[in-house]
């Protein structure tokens, strides 16, 4: 008898308001197979110790900074190391990115000015980020939607993929495994879809909504 060959394993998706949904960036996992696992800290659910039961993760926006004083902010900025340590696909988006970006030692400031991005803005390619999109197959288009009025800094050991003219990091690379937009928006074909926060999770301090320019989750 032969034997069955295991589906993809699930993806961990990181919520942060009550009805929050994954949106487009949900179905298109979906699609290729993937569980969702769905967690949202804010709510009182807790975090895997590991990764190694998933194929990677996905934390979403929301309203809240990487900045505020929230036990739960504290707790998934602290868990993002999990992710890091085990070497396993981690797409940032909005929030998601800040955590990211201040575990990982960077700043998470709002523009000195006090301006905000809401609307469509310039999306600037580094020439690692046109690398990466070449790679992949997937141009980065000319102008995108944000909306966010927080921004970040590179962190030391990551790489910028895109640039902007308010804030200028856009998307950030950190390691082998994981892209991260200060974003809102995911695109064909490479991460997939497009789940921007109007749909999941709200308006969000800090993100544009940037195609992702992602590696594909890997299924373990």
């Amino acid at each position: 008898m032969r034997e069955q060959r295991a589906g993809p394993k699930p993806v961990l998706v990181v919520l942060h308001q009550e009805h929050s949904t994954p949106g487009r960036v949900g179905r298109v996992l979906s699609n290729r197979g993937h569980p969702l696992d769905i967690r949202r800290p804010c709510m009182g659910d807790s975090l895997p110790e590991t990764l190694a039961r998933h194929a990677g993760a996905v934390v979403f926006g929301g309203p809240m900074s990487a900045n505020d004083h929230h036990a739960f902010i504290k707790a998934e900025t602290e868990w993002v190391g999990v992710a890091l340590r085990e070497d396993k696909p981690f797409l940032g988006l909005c929030l998601g990115a800040q955590m990211l970006a201040r575990h990982l030692g960077a700043r998470v400031y709002p523009h000195p000015e006090g301006r905000a991005e809401i609307g469509y803005f310039p999306l600037l390619p580094t020439p690692e980020g046109e690398a990466l999109a070449g790679a992949v197959g997937v141009p980065w288009p000319p102008y995108v939607y944000h909306w966010h009025r927080e921004g970040f800094d590179a962190p030391p050991s990551a790489v910028t993929l895109a640039t902007g003219d308010d804030f200028p990091v856009q998307a950030i690379r950190a390691g082998r495994a994981r892209c991260d937009p200060a974003a809102t928006e995911e695109r064909d074909p490479v991460g997939g879809g497009a789940a921007d926060d109007r749909e999941g999770e709200g308006g969000c301090r800090s993100g544009s909504e940037v195609p992702v320019i992602v590696e594909k989750v890997r299924a373990e």
